[in-house]
């Protein structure tokens, strides 16, 4: 195989992984980042390291790799700009793409933006795994492995925060 061979498939691989996983990574690096040029800005980092990977080193666990050095490029830019402080106290954007939707969908969304408003009043660690958990679809383990929590924390905060959001719904009910 010649080396412009393997370049060629190598970019096909990474080109294949940014149309998959881009706007996960970009809502999930906004989150963390708290504005949408900063997190477009940890993605494309995200992508030009993974570009630098051997596609061995990260096949099979391609998602999970991307989602652990995007948080880790977001929590470098938050320290770089002192902005700890303010991920803490969970004071992170929200940023939310609004679609046209169809009239009969309205429903479903208004019920699905609820149940995101109540997300958004978790702390900031539980919103982090529940995101993780029920809109990437991680297992536990890979959470624990993106957020250096461990596996039964990981579970503790999914399970105290899925608790809250169903007390919360049940309260909403008429």
């Amino acid at each position: 195989m010649k080396s412009t061979d393997h370049h060629e498939h190598t970019g096909n691989w990474v080109e294949e992984a940014v149309r998959e996983h881009e706007a996960s990574l970009l809502r999930y690096a906004t989150r963390l980042v708290g504005d949408p040029e900063r997190a477009r800005d940890v993605v494309q980092d995200t992508f030009v390291r993974l570009l630098k990977q051997p596609p061995e080193r990260v096949n099979g666990h391609v998602v999970e790799w991307l989602f652990t050095v995007c948080r880790n490029r977001s929590l470098d830019v938050i320290r770089k700009e002192s902005r700890m402080s303010h991920f803490a106290d969970g004071e992170v954007e929200t940023v939310r793409a609004r679609e046209p939707r169809p009239g009969h969908q309205l429903e479903a969304t208004e019920k699905r933006d609820a149940v995101l408003a109540m997300v958004d009043r978790l702390p900031p660690n539980q919103q982090e795994v529940i995101r993780l958990k029920f809109q990437s679809g991680f297992s536990y383990k890979e959470i624990s492995r993106i957020t250096e929590l461990s596996v039964s924390n990981v579970g503790f905060l999914i399970h105290t925060a899925v608790k809250r959001l169903r007390q919360e719904m049940a309260a909403q009910q008429p």
